[in-house]
């Protein structure tokens, strides 16, 4: 709190008199963020007239370019314990918006659904907790971030699609990994 009050140049009395302790200046910075600046990012992502896969790649990049402008700041709100019940609401709302998504394109394409919500919450929470490691793990570029997320997500989501979202025709399936074609590609 020290740190804080000198780096806006007010004392800690008056940050008190805004924020009653530590926890509530963390939960209304998260708030702050992931009401102004993340969501709203997502939101536009995901709401472009783009093809599904378009979207999922536009939605990584967002998330990803978002955190990766202010690491700092994400760091700080996903890593402090004191704001789990914010967190917990900004999860909930993003796999509510993803799951949403999931509905609609599912049943333009005339798949099951009901595993939405699921699939949603995998996805959303993969996707932070890889975003999450990446900020502090520095080992690769943010494109390439976005294209190994994308690569999962999509996946993930073709998948689901292949199988007409039907977890009976998926579990009725042979599920077999490639093998290596002799240059090296895979089928």
């Amino acid at each position: 709190m020290d740190e804080i009050a000198a780096e806006i140049g007010v004392s800690k009395t008056v940050l008190y008199r805004y924020f009653s302790d530590k926890n509530d200046l963390i939960r209304a910075t998260m708030q702050r963020f992931i009401e102004l600046t993340l969501m709203p990012r997502v939101y536009e992502a995901i709401s472009l007239d783009a093809a599904e896969y378009e979207l999922v790649r536009s939605a990584m990049a967002a998330y990803v370019g978002t955190v990766d402008e202010d690491p700092e700041v994400y760091r700080f709100i996903m890593g402090n314990g004191s704001g789990q019940s914010s967190l917990a609401e900004f999860e909930k709302l993003f796999a509510e918006v993803v799951s949403t998504v999931i509905v609609d394109k599912g049943r333009e394409r005339g798949a099951k659904t009901e595993g939405a919500m699921l699939w949603s919450y995998v996805l959303v929470g993969g996707i932070q907790l890889a975003t999450h490691w990446w900020t502090t793990d520095k080992t690769m570029s943010r494109e390439e971030v976005i294209d190994y997320l994308t690569m999962m997500a999509w996946s993930a989501i073709e998948g689901m699609m292949r199988a007409g979202g039907s977890r009976e025709i998926f579990n009725a399936r042979s599920h077999v990994l490639p093998d290596p074609k002799s240059d090296g590609t895979f089928a």
